[in-house]
């Protein structure tokens, strides 16, 4: 049995406590975070509350997460684009319509279950048998480089890197519209959406530090090829950041207008540099996944 404890600081006040947890607790689902206030298993000053209970300043919240029965994650023979291995990591090229780690309703056919099998379970346990050797995520419809450890040590070093905001990430996009500027920043805090649970959102109250710089690659009139450089990783950091100034990705259903003209399955985004220095050797490496299949027709549909 696991507890978090947290306070609640001044510009929470107010809010329900159901969707405070939704903010705090990013890797349960709403509908867990529920059951556990229903069952008496969320308290604020060591009182039991309901899911309506309005939070203020100075509460002390304690969650009371009971002992799960693991899930056997099975190890899958699905191949795999790797761009670099060696014994203590790999970094693979995601394609699209893969999800990086199971989940509910995602227990197979997920990176994870094809990495199991190619490591042969020679993963890191950081992250618990959901996530194994996973640093950091992307989503099911962006594609490209993507970093897996092998050890704990290793882990721990690279998520460091992570953290200080030291590993190179470079993402190329395609967004509507025409950007009046060849680069820029984009600075907002993300965090919950404060009416849709499920999606992201500048959210100056509850969000976390965000910034993406982005420029232009070549324009096509109603649409632009943007390269965008993270500097900090939120959730659906480029897709929120984009929308926030009114360049949503093509074919982003979730940020996007709805409006899908090239019939893309997904936004239109690839991971495509990922740099960092080996925990083992001390020296930078980097490397580039190329554009996916679906990308580069785009690209050539536009230019026509």
């Amino acid at each position: 049995m696991e507890q978090l404890t947290f306070m609640i600081e001044e510009q929470e006040a107010g809010i329900r406590i159901d969707r405070v947890l939704t903010d705090k607790c990013e890797d349960y689902s709403r509908s867990y975070l529920q059951k556990l206030l229903k069952d008496q298993q969320v308290s604020v000053n060591k009182n039991p509350v309901k899911a309506n209970y309005k939070v203020q300043a100075g509460d002390t919240v304690h969650v009371t997460l009971p002992d799960m029965e693991e899930p056997n994650i099975r190890p899958q023979e699905i191949p795999l684009d790797i761009l670099y291995e060696d014994d203590y990591l790999l970094v693979v090229n995601k394609p699209k319509d893969m999800v990086v780690h199971p989940s509910a309703g995602h227990m197979e056919g997920t990176l994870v279950n094809a990495v199991l099998a190619h490591c042969q379970g020679n993963l890191s346990g950081i992250n618990g048998v959901l996530r194994p050797g996973i640093v950091h995520r992307i989503d099911k419809d962006t594609t490209g480089a993507l970093l897996i450890c092998k050890d704990d040590t290793t882990h721990r070093a690279l998520a460091e890197q992570l953290k200080v905001h030291s590993i190179k990430r470079r993402y190329h996009a395609v967004a509507y519209g025409n950007f009046s500027d060849e680069e820029g920043t984009v600075e907002g805090p993300i965090g919950r959406h404060p009416i849709d649970r499920k999606k992201m959102a500048i959210n100056y109250k509850n969000g976390k530090e965000a910034v993406t710089h982005y420029r232009v690659l070549e324009r096509f009139g109603n649409a632009t090829y943007i390269e965008c450089r993270l500097e900090t990783g939120r959730t659906h950091q480029i897709r929120v950041h984009m929308a926030s100034i009114g360049h949503p990705l093509l074919g982003d259903e979730i940020y996007g207008s709805g409006r899908n003209p090239y019939h893309l399955q997904g936004q239109a985004l690839h991971a495509m540099v990922l740099g960092f220095i080996h925990p083992h050797t001390g020296k930078y490496m980097e490397f580039e996944a190329p554009l996916p299949d679906y990308f580069v027709k785009l690209l050539n549909k536009l230019r026509k």
